[in-house]
């Protein structure tokens, strides 16, 4: 038993930094075939830094971080850990299966993107793998256009949904209500975007199965937001919709740093402060 967890872990960890070089590779293209504003300036490419968790045994984890600041993504990160320590008292009470000895595992990917360009939506996604004396996987992805149009957010939806109908016939409706119910802004009465897909918890008793499934989302999503991205990212914009795009960044920086719980898993557990703060948009405004 040992021995097979610690091969889904290897296996587990594999796979994240494969999707990470996956979607690395697809945005600069992306930046190459660029021919709209900011076309004169360099394709951006990305940047990696690794780090170390600091652990009073030196043997916490890390993870990289990879930071692109491009003339299509204004900044965009993917970033993918792999930590291990214990939780505290107060958070171990929040964690499946951590009360006993609050002892954890978890490896992932996190990836959000801020286009140059309003026409082009903002976008969220990650999956990870846990393990306290139970194990797990969660994640999702999830669409945040400045400017919604109803294309975009039909394929964004049919890509996700294709894939959650091969593995349950209620996994997308009610992976959907999740997502819809958790990006939401209770003080502003307001949801975050456009929505997609949010689970957790997801253990059939299948491994192989569940590590498909997530396998699949990011697959999925590698597939449809880059054809989200080149279907506007030459379109020219105005003064007055960049004004409006910094105002609704505002939203997702209130979001993070108020109710998102990959925030405060990474902050509760001894995480890189940088690769936490990776989602927050490099330029923001409120009113």
């Amino acid at each position: 038993m040992v021995n097979d967890q610690e091969n889904q872990k290897k296996r587990a960890v594999t796979w994240f930094k494969t999707l990470r070089d996956k979607i690395c590779k697809v945005c600069e293209t992306i930046e190459d075939e660029h021919k709209g504003p900011f076309s004169e300036q360099p394709p951006g490419r990305f940047e990696k830094t690794t780090w170390q968790r600091p652990d009073k045994n030196d043997d916490g984890g890390g993870g990289e971080m990879s930071i692109m600041y491009g003339r299509v993504f204004e900044k965009i990160g993917v970033n993918i850990s792999t930590v291990k320590g214990t939780f505290s008292e107060e958070f171990r009470q929040q964690i499946r299966g951590a009360t006993k000895d609050g002892e954890f595992w978890a490896a992932g990917i996190s990836l959000v993107a801020h286009p140059q360009s309003p026409l082009v939506p903002a976008v969220h996604m990650n999956t990870r793998h846990i393990i306290t004396s139970k194990g797990w996987f969660g994640g999702g992805a999830d669409l945040t256009p400045v400017y919604p149009n109803n294309e975009d957010t039909l394929i964004f939806h049919s890509s996700l949904r294709d894939v959650c109908d091969s593995y349950g016939e209620d996994y997308y409706e009610r992976f959907k209500k999740w997502c819809d119910q958790y990006f939401y802004l209770p003080h502003r009465e307001e949801a975050r975007g456009v929505g997609g897909i949010f689970f957790d918890d997801i253990n059939t008793g299948d491994w192989e199965f569940d590590f498909s499934f997530i396998k699949e989302v990011g697959m999925a999503f590698c597939d449809v937001y880059p054809k989200i991205v080149r279907q506007h990212m030459n379109l020219e914009w105005t003064e007055k919709q960049r004004i409006h795009q910094l105002e609704r960044r505002g939203r997702y920086v209130e979001f993070n740093l108020l109710y998102d719980r990959g925030t405060q898993f990474g902050l509760k557990t001894g995480g890189n402060t940088d690769a936490i703060f990776m989602s927050l948009p490099p330029k923001v405004t409120w009113k």
